[in-house]
């Protein structure tokens, strides 16, 4: 995990509590088996040191994303070879301990976008290297940036966004260290993801 950082940018205490109380609603209204598949891919990463189609196509499913599209088509057409060299580079940077994690963060995503429908959009990108480095990175989608946006912190839609999305999970680490709590970056994203739904009200 991130470790608390003089020059985070520490949540106020009503953010804080909100972050908080949307943390302890996920883990109550979510079953532990939802990770599995999450899990089952991390171990193959952490064994071959690389991503397959495999494996890309499991994270696809865990996180219910449409698989109906042109880039799935070509990346079904790359070798398994080709699309594990890519992925090797990506699991190489996130899990590099000499990088800060946002750093090592951008270099993962860069990574990535020598893959089909890799280039844009960083939410199927961001669980493949939560998969590679699941002590370091963090899933970000739609939700995330809503949360993020209900805590009043900004993240632009610039290239690197990803780089900047991880600074900011280890500000939010670094704030519930404060308060006595040891979060993971995980913790983070699935506080942000449930306290990002439209359909429930922070």
């Amino acid at each position: 995990m991130n470790p608390p950082d003089d020059t985070a940018q520490v949540l106020s205490t009503q953010a804080w509590e909100t972050l908080r109380r949307s943390h302890a609603d996920y883990k109550s209204s979510t079953s532990t088996a939802y990770d599995e598949v999450l899990n089952e891919v991390a171990d193959r990463i952490l064994a071959t040191g690389s991503i397959g189609k495999a494996d890309i196509g499991a994270l696809l499913f865990w996180k219910r994303l449409r698989a109906n599209t042109p880039w799935v088509s070509d990346l079904m057409t790359m070798r398994e070879q080709q699309v594990r060299a890519v992925t090797e580079d990506a699991v190489s940077a996130v899990t590099d301990k000499s990088l800060l994690i946002p750093q090592a963060a951008s270099a993962g995503r860069r990574a990535l976008s020598e893959l089909p429908g890799f280039k844009t959009g960083d939410a199927l990108a961001s669980a493949l290297l939560l998969a590679a480095a699941p002590e370091r990175m963090a899933v970000y989608d739609r939700r995330a940036r809503a949360g993020l946006k209900i805590l009043d912190l900004t993240l632009s839609a610039a290239p690197g966004r990803y780089g900047r999305y991880m600074k900011l999970v280890g500000d939010l680490q670094s704030t519930a260290a404060v308060h006595g709590h040891t979060w993971t970056a995980r913790d983070v994203d699935v506080a942000l993801f449930w306290l990002g739904d439209p359909k429930r009200k922070p």
